[in-house]
């Protein structure tokens, strides 16, 4: 029943943007291409790690000028395409974890759609540099998992973990990425085996995508063709290949240059926001 529900909502929110939110529909070629490359890569490293695929783009968007909630909407919009991508590969690898799953889901979505709620109705300016630290301390985060050692015990039946996935789901709206490096990264730090916790995790951010986009668009109503398409058709390619490389390496060097990455980019959009 949910998943119908869920389908029904992509299916609305598709076809209503499509139709109202993108203002011109003529591609600006470079733009796609270089949005093409970014999506790739930053979903490569979001199937295989877990986490990145919103912090990175984000941190890009906020980088050349895009108004935090405009740049949260595109974000999520082009994820809702790519975690479902992500989160049908990694179902078909068997890296889902059900019982998790329907812990992280409903207080997921719940905390999205708070998020995106908030960001849509504050000042762009007062938010920017706020954000920008935000994303710092993912960056800092993401390189702090390199070295933490997971504990041996998962318990499944933990009462944080609705908890875990409302933060989650709140900071990921707030910050256009943050739902990796918040649950998938704390999942794996209290023992849940790696593949389970990124796979399980990347198919849940679907809904929480699907939600925050839902929201946002409502709000904002504008797209723009090239960064957004773009975003879309690289991460989808790249989301099998992800999918699979989770399966096949360590993610300790991947890790830390998404951090050192993140933390690059948000300094840049700090420094800006401030000049």
């Amino acid at each position: 029943m949910f998943f119908a529900f869920a389908a029904m909502v992509f299916t609305l929110m598709v076809t209503q943007t499509l139709t109202e939110s993108i203002k011109s529909w003529e591609l600006d070629m470079e733009m796609f291409l270089w949005f093409l490359l970014v999506g790739f890569v930053a979903q490569s490293i979001d199937g295989a790690l877990g986490m990145a695929y919103g912090v990175s783009c984000n941190s890009i968007l906020l980088g050349i000028g895009i108004p935090p909630a405009v740049a949260s909407a595109w974000v999520h919009f082009a994820q809702v395409f790519t975690s479902l991508a992500s989160g049908i590969s990694h179902w078909k690898m068997g890296n889902v974890d059900w019982k998790l799953a329907k812990k992280l889901l409903i207080p997921g979505v719940l905390g999205s759609i708070i998020g995106a709620f908030l960001l849509s109705n504050v000042d762009g300016d007062i938010v920017k540099p706020v954000i920008a630290l935000y994303l710092l301390v993912m960056g800092i985060v993401i390189l702090g998992k390199v070295k933490k050692k997971h504990s041996p015990n998962f318990n499944r039946e933990s009462r944080s973990l609705p908890v875990l996935a409302t933060a989650g789901g709140f900071a990921d709206a707030i910050g256009g990425g943050g739902w990796g490096p918040i649950v998938n990264s704390t999942l794996l730090s209290k023992g849940k085996i790696a593949r389970y916790a990124i796979g399980t995790g990347n198919f849940v951010e679907f809904f929480v995508s699907l939600a925050s986009a839902s929201t946002f668009l409502f709000f904002v109503k504008e797209l723009s063709l090239a960064p957004v398409l773009g975003l879309i058709i690289g991460g989808v390619i790249a989301a099998p290949f992800a999918a699979y490389i989770c399966k096949l390496i360590k993610p300790k060097y991947l890790m830390i240059a998404v951090g050192v990455l993140i933390i690059l980019l948000s300094i840049r959009t700090f420094y800006l926001a401030i000049a």
